[in-house]
């Protein structure tokens, strides 16, 4: 949320507003080597579980607000997507991407009710989305969104079969037959509107799955989780700080999702920077962000009881 790029530089930084951490407990600001050891020898499967247990209290709270915020959406709608993160393979030799590159590949699957992160798992760069996403199981009912690198025409079909829905791009060299066109509306961007199969899911008397294909003007916009600087070269320390990523972004959202105030995600998580060591009242803050005036703390001198 502050931005530090480095341990030193968190450490400084900390170090700087040593007089506001005696109000949060902490008398002294951490040095370099009190954070690098837990980084190095700490699991990171712990933050992976504190990100998994968020998640679900978030949600579960969510729901008790009686969904003051509703996506326009009848469907569920969840973006898939798997980002491949670069490392240094000097660096990071535990990483090896290709022989002079080193990277590791962020699974992510988004809830677009609240655009919460829904799923997140990290693998070696080298390892194939779809088989990650073979693994996953939607709500009958779900709309998912997917590129191109996840299109496997068996893998649709037990979607299909399951009434999950699906919406990716199609590739240039499918093989494919038209079973009905529809009428194309006026004034519109959709080009052709047909239902498709393919003949290589056409095996004996089975009949193959049926499919929309829409052609469009306009191409689908691939999002990514973009950590651009890592404070540690390990692969453990590398995994703590993405899940701790992904449990900023979650309180992040949860933040923009309790707020009254009609603000973007970005301009919330710039103006929550400004003020990370300011005492405010936070509910109040999110909804009045420019009215509401900082919290002096008590003294922490004790007065005497003398009459």
């Amino acid at each position: 949320m502050g931005r530090a790029h480095s341990l030193r530089e968190i450490c400084g930084g900390l170090a700087c507003c040593e007089g506001k951490l005696k109000h949060l407990g902490i008398p002294l600001a951490p040095k370099r080597s009190t954070l690098a050891y837990p980084n190095e020898h700490r699991p990171w499967e712990l933050y992976q579980t504190v990100f998994t247990q968020l998640l679900g209290k978030c949600q579960d709270l969510a729901a008790g607000l009686g969904g003051r915020k509703k996506f326009r959406f009848k469907n569920i709608l969840m973006s898939l997507d798997g980002s491949v993160i670069d490392l240094s393979v000097w660096l990071c030799d535990w990483a090896k991407f290709r022989r002079t590159k080193g990277a590791i590949k962020l699974h992510l699957l988004l809830d677009h009710d609240g655009y919460w992160p829904s799923f997140a798992v990290l693998t070696e760069g080298k390892a194939s989305e779809l088989k990650v996403a073979r693994s996953l199981h939607f709500q009958p009912g779900t709309l998912l969104a997917i590129d191109r690198g996840y299109i496997d025409y068996d893998w649709f079909a037990k979607l299909t079969r399951q009434e999950v829905h699906f919406l990716t791009r199609m590739k240039e060299n499918a093989v494919y037959q038209v079973k009905m066109e529809y009428a194309v509306p006026q004034n519109r961007n959709v080009v052709s509107d047909q239902v498709i199969y393919f003949p290589s899911q056409a095996k004996g008397d089975q009949e193959p799955c049926l499919f929309r294909r829409v052609e469009l003007f306009f191409k689908a916009l691939k999002q990514n989780l973009k950590v651009k600087s890592f404070v540690g070269a390990s692969e453990n320390a590398l995994r703590i700080q993405i899940w701790t990523a992904l449990i900023a972004i979650l309180l992040l959202k949860w933040l923009h999702h309790l707020s009254k105030a009609k603000w973007s995600l970005s301009n919330l998580a710039s103006m929550l920077r400004l003020n990370l060591f300011t005492c405010r009242d936070l509910r109040k803050w999110l909804d009045d962000p420019f009215r509401t005036p900082p919290i002096t703390p008590g003294p922490e001198q004790l007065t005497l009881g003398i009459g």
